[in-house]
Parts: C-alpha cells; sequence; structure tokens
C-alpha cells in the first residue's frame, strides 16, 4: 500500500484568501478546474453501527471509508474509492463505475460486482455482505486544488460543505442539500518530503491541525 503525508487544518475566510494568493504565486491549478475550482458529490457509505463514522469520532489511528464520487455534475466519469488512514498517513484506492452501475449500488442490485474485473469492486462487494456496508448520505462541497510536482504535492482549499441528509440517490441533479458548516479546510498531500516553498505558502502561524471530517459533518441529520 502505497501511503502518503496528510495534514488538515480548519481556517477561516481570511486565511483563505491568505492562502490562495501565495499558492497561487508558486504552485499549478489543477487542469481539471473550471476557473480554478471544482464541485465534488460523493456518496458515503457506512454500515447500520456507523463504524465509518464512529472510527472517526473515536480518533482511531486505522480506518477506513468507502464513497463514490464525480465531479462538476458530469456523470459519466464515476470513481468508487476507498480511502484508509494510518495515523497522519493516507491511501487512495479507486476502480471506475458506469452511471447504470452506481445507480445499480444505490437500488441495492448488487450481484454483478462479484464478477468486476476490479478488485475495490468486489472488496465493496464483500463487506456490503459480511458488514452490512450501504450508502448512508451524500456530501457535497467545492474545492479549489493546487499541485507542485517536487514531492507531489496536492494542497486544496474545501468550503460550502453541504449534505444530502438521508438521500442517497446521488445522481439525481435535483436531490436537495443542506449546508451543515461554514468550515473551510486546508488539506496539504505530499509523499517522501514536503518542499519548503509550499510548507511556507500554506504555514498559518495560530492553526493547529485539526481532524475536521466531511463525512461527519454531514451526519449531523442522521
Amino acid at each position: 500500500m502505497d501511503l502518503r503525508h496528510e495534514i488538515k487544518h480548519e481556517i477561516n475566510y481570511s486565511d483563505l484568501i491568505t492562502i490562495r494568493q501565495r499558492l497561487s504565486a508558486v504552485a499549478y491549478p489543477d487542469p481539471h478546474t473550471i476557473d480554478g475550482k471544482y464541485f465534488i458529490r460523493s456518496l458515503y457509505f457506512d454500515n447500520i453501527a456507523d463504524k465509518a463514522l464512529m472510527e472517526k469520532i473515536n480518533g482511531l489511528s486505522r480506518r477506513e471509508k468507502f464513497r463514490i464520487r464525480y465531479y462538476n455534475g458530469d456523470t459519466s466519469v464515476i470513481h468508487l474509492e476507498k480511502k484508509s488512514k494510518i495515523d497522519h498517513l493516507g491511501n487512495k484506492q479507486s476502480a471506475p463505475l458506469t452511471a447504470q452501475q452506481a445507480q445499480s449500488i444505490v437500488d441495492g442490485d448488487t450481484e454483478w460486482m462479484l464478477s468486476s474485473e476490479y478488485p475495490l469492486v468486489r472488496e465493496l462487494y464483500s463487506k456490503m455482505q459480511t458488514e452490512g456496508i450501504a450508502p448512508k448520505t451524500i456530501v457535497d462541497y467545492t474545492r479549489e486544488p493546487f499541485i507542485y510536482p517536487a514531492g507531489n504535492v496536492r494542497v486544496t482549499l474545501d468550503y460550502n460543505i453541504r449534505s444530502g441528509m438521508r438521500c442517497t440517490d446521488f445522481l439525481d441533479p435535483h436531490c436537495v442539500t443542506i449546508p451543515v458548516s461554514d468550515s473551510i479546510i486546508l488539506e496539504v498531500k505530499w509523499d517522501g518530503f514536503l518542499p519548503d516553498i509550499i510548507r511556507d505558502a500554506a504555514a498559518l502561524a495560530d492553526r493547529r491541525e485539526g481532524a475536521f471530517s466531511k463525512y461527519a459533518a454531514c451526519r449531523i441529520y442522521g
């Protein structure tokens, strides 16, 4: 498993403006953005005991969660993802899904997953059967991403976090979501080293590393 370093800070709007200006001068915008940002819609999975949610709330050093995600309302490119955390190190595995396959998972039609060519799809199927994992809630937000080649660095600014509450039909563009937090999340990820130029650009003297979870925030209504 390839692990990347991850740190996260909850910041305010003034911090956002400052860091955006700094990063714009030294890093590069993600080429997939539209006007420097994109809209992310994810569907998170959990079991009846809220295992993923409780692992996050209780601060377990080793945890994982599954989600399905697409960007900018484009359902022609959808990915199943598994995020794993070991302390401050993270790993993300991904497998493509068609819109029809994603909808079938939402609808509980999952037998086809057992014969998928992608191990991650088969793993999710297995855990849906053995652990009771199922679609739980939609999480929407806006992201401003920056990249820096040395160290394979990715810095993101996330805000406008919204919850689908108990709605799981995340392919429906008319699914109602509501704002759940005015938090702005700064996240920095890198491989072997974090270049000083990025460390300085993202530095805030009075901000401590945090553990804000968009998924946990979106579960406030159940």
